[in-house]
């Protein structure tokens, strides 16, 4: 996936960019409820989340979801489900907002964004040489999880198959994806984006989802 020349180009205004960005906040926490239920991911929204994680310096907005949106698309069908007041899962919701919760946290502890930040570099390093998807960096980026953003007050608590969550690698599975949440959570602060505005760009948000 070549970041250069993105096949589909984001969209250049900010509540289009916050969309997308929100987006992969949910994609995050729909793939946390699947792991959880089910043990299983859609493989396109997994690889995305992971290389939106990995790529800390990436060459423009687009390269973080890989060029193209519908690799979002797990995450902007939730997140237009949701705003459209459809059926909306609730615990994915749940997720969603403590992600949310999680990075504004974050990003008022500088030393905490700093150690991540270190533990996020030597991950890159891993993936050059086993690639990004590979068991070694999954349980890089879970370590980097519990070792910051789960010692902090606002837990998320993941409901699920008991024996599925102390499964082998699923720990790390999960938390791999609850860190690609604070990731698209930060993008979308970095956009723009604020909690409180979620309430009264709700129709702006759905306008942007639809072009998507």
């Amino acid at each position: 996936m070549s970041a250069s020349t993105p096949i589909h180009p984001a969209p250049d205004t900010p509540v289009g960019r916050q969309a997308l960005a929100l987006a992969g906040v949910f994609q995050a926490a729909s793939l946390v409820d699947e792991l959880a239920r089910t043990g299983q991911v859609d493989q396109r929204a997994w690889d995305t989340l992971i290389h939106a994680t990995l790529d800390t310096n990436p060459e423009n907005f687009e390269a973080i979801y890989g060029g193209h949106p519908n690799n979002l698309r797990l995450g902007l069908d939730t997140l237009e489900g949701m705003l459209g007041r459809r059926q909306a899962n609730p615990v994915v919701m749940r997720y969603g907002f403590s992600l949310l919760m999680l990075m504004s946290k974050l990003r008022g502890n500088n030393a905490m964004m700093d150690d991540l930040g270190q533990r996020l570099t030597r991950a890159q390093g891993q993936a050059e040489h086993f690639g990004e998807t590979h068991e070694n960096i999954i349980a890089s980026l879970g370590e980097a999880y519990q070792q910051t953003l789960s010692t902090l007050k606002t837990r998320i608590v993941v409901q699920g198959d008991p024996s599925l969550l102390q499964s082998r690698m699923m720990p790390e599975r999960v938390r791999a994806c609850l860190l690609a949440g604070v990731r698209f959570a930060l993008l979308w602060h970095q956009q723009g984006g604020r909690r409180w505005k979620l309430l009264f760009q709700r129709s702006a948000l759905k306008k942007a989802l639809d072009t998507l």
